[in-house]
């Protein structure tokens, strides 16, 4: 898995198709693949190298955007990616096909975060470190990007969560809502609440032609969920 890092791309995305949470235009092989994933994870279970192999190259890139948005460092994402997979690995004797695979992974991946971030935390009040700035897509030179950034950031915690799952890793309200524990009701209300605010908080930035073009972006995602 070490070589496969470099290939990362932090700014791939595109936006999902309701109720399958695949992008969309994907083809039907594509789609026939996807649906596949608990399948090549059972197969790892029973002792398949391959499988994994297979689910590593799907999912690497997802999970390493992830982590990217929300620590804002290349080398950290890629650590916290690293460390993903590997907890897969070792939780792989008791997977259960109980939901779907990207609703287990994400799941793991908000775990992987949760005690990166107590770690931190712990460095900081303990050994007088300042804690990292978490500052996604921050080499970007797009002012569209950094203002929205800036109003993500303004978010309630959960809120900002919840529209960054949708709209970046492309979850469907399901894989939202077992990803975070939460009902598919409060998925979708927390996700009309964080886009109401930001395209709020976009349109009293600045009086420039950035905030109405990523206000329209907003509401062309709302359109198509």
């Amino acid at each position: 898995m070490g070589d496969d890092s470099a290939s990362f791309d932090p700014t791939s995305g595109a936006v999902a198709s309701e109720g399958t949470g695949r992008p969309a235009g994907e083809s039907g092989a594509e789609a026939s693949a996807a649906r596949d994933d608990e399948a090549l994870m059972a197969e790892f279970a029973g002792g398949s190298p391959e499988a994994f192999d297979e689910l590593f190259d799907r999912y690497k890139q997802p999970v390493f955007g992830f982590f990217w948005r929300r620590v804002g460092e290349r080398s950290l994402a890629e650590e916290l990616t690293q460390d993903t997979f590997v907890a897969v690995i070792r939780a792989s004797r008791r997977y259960r096909s109980q939901a779907t695979f990207r609703t287990y992974l994400y799941a793991i991946a908000f775990k992987i975060l949760h005690a990166h971030r107590r770690k931190a935390a712990f460095r900081a009040t303990f050994f007088g470190l300042a804690p990292a700035h978490e500052e996604p897509m921050r080499n970007s030179s797009l002012e569209a990007q950094l203002l929205v950034r800036e109003a993500l950031g303004k978010l309630d915690h959960t809120d900002r969560e919840v529209l960054l799952l949708r709209e970046f890793e492309q979850l469907s309200y399901s894989e939202i809502a077992g990803a975070l524990g939460a009902p598919v009701n409060t998925v979708r209300s927390r996700l009309f609440r964080a886009r109401t605010a930001l395209r709020e908080t976009l349109s009293a930035a600045a009086p420039t032609t950035v905030a109405p073009t990523a206000v329209a972006e907003l509401r062309a995602q709302e359109e198509h969920s």
